[in-house]
C-alpha cells in the first residue's frame, strides 16, 4: 500500500536551477572557469561541495586551494544564491504540483522533500508550501549525498514508513540512483533516455497527478 512521496525539489516542486547556475557561473568567472549550460547538468541533484570540486576539476584547480577556500568559495555562491531565491513566489511552483500536494494530503498519503539544498526550508516557505510537507530531511545531517540512496532512507525513517511503502520523484539521474538504491518506486521527471534507470518517466510535472501516482504503483506491484 502507497504510504508516502518523498520529492526532490529542484526541477520537481519548482525551477531554481537557473539560480544555481547563474551563482555557479558568477563563481566561475571569479576563478577564470568557464562553466556552460551543459557542464551545469553535471550539478543537478548534487550537493554544494560536491558542485565546487566538480568545477574546479573542470579548471584544473583542484588542488590550487585550501579546505578554508574552498569552503569560502562554496559560501560565497551560496549567498548570492540566496540572494536570487528571494524573488522566489508560489507563482514559481511548477504546473499541477499544488494540486497534486493537496491530493495526497486529502487522501492522507505522507508528503516528504529529499533535497540536497540546504536552502530548500526557505524555498518552500517563499513557495507557501511549507504546510503541505510532513518532513524534510536536513541535508547537514547527511554523510552521504546523492546519489547515495541516504537522503531517501532516512525521508523513510521520518516519516516512519517502510521504502516499499514509498514513491520518489526526482528530475536527475544521480536523484533516481539513489531513490532505486533506497528500495522506493522511482518516478522521473524529464528526458526518458537520461531518467532511464526510473520505473516511469513523464515529460514534466503537469502529469504527475494523483491518479497518474496510483496508476504506476499499481502497474509496479
Amino acid at each position: 500500500m502507497l504510504k508516502d512521496v518523498i520529492f526532490d525539489l529542484d526541477g520537481v516542486i519548482t525551477d531554481t536551477a537557473i539560480f544555481h547556475f547563474i551563482a555557479w557561473k558568477k563563481l566561475g568567472e571569479k576563478l577564470g572557469i568557464v562553466i556552460s549550460e551543459e557542464f551545469n547538468e553535471n550539478l543537478k541533484g548534487v550537493d554544494r561541495t560536491e558542485s565546487l570540486r566538480r568545477i574546479l576539476a573542470l579548471g584544473n584547480q583542484e588542488n590550487h586551494y585550501s579546505e578554508a577556500e574552498k569552503a569560502e568559495f562554496a559560501n560565497e555562491k551560496n549567498n548570492f544564491y540566496v540572494s536570487l531565491i528571494e524573488k522566489v513566489t508560489p507563482a514559481d511552483t511548477l504546473p499541477g504540483i499544488a494540486t497534486l500536494l493537496a491530493e495526497l494530503r486529502a487522501n492522507q498519503i505522507k508528503i516528504g522533500l529529499a533535497s540536497a539544498s540546504k536552502n530548500a526550508p526557505q524555498i518552500l516557505k517563499n513557495l507557501g508550501l511549507t504546510s503541505q510537507f510532513d518532513t524534510i530531511v536536513d541535508p547537514a545531517t547527511l554523510e552521504q549525498g546523492k546519489p547515495h540512496p541516504e537522503i531517501f532512507s532516512k525521508a523513510c525513517n521520518q516519516l516512519d514508513v517502510l521504502p516499499s511503502e514509498a514513491v520518489g520523484v526526482e528530475d536527475a539521474y544521480s536523484g533516481i540512483q539513489s531513490i532505486n538504491d533506497a528500495h522506493l518506486l522511482s518516478i522521473g521527471i524529464g528526458d526518458p533516455a537520461t531518467l532511464n534507470a526510473a520505473d516511469a518517466v513523464l515529460a514534466d510535472t503537469s502529469l504527475l497527478t494523483y491518479e497518474k501516482i496510483i496508476e504506476i504503483w499499481q502497474e509496479k506491484h
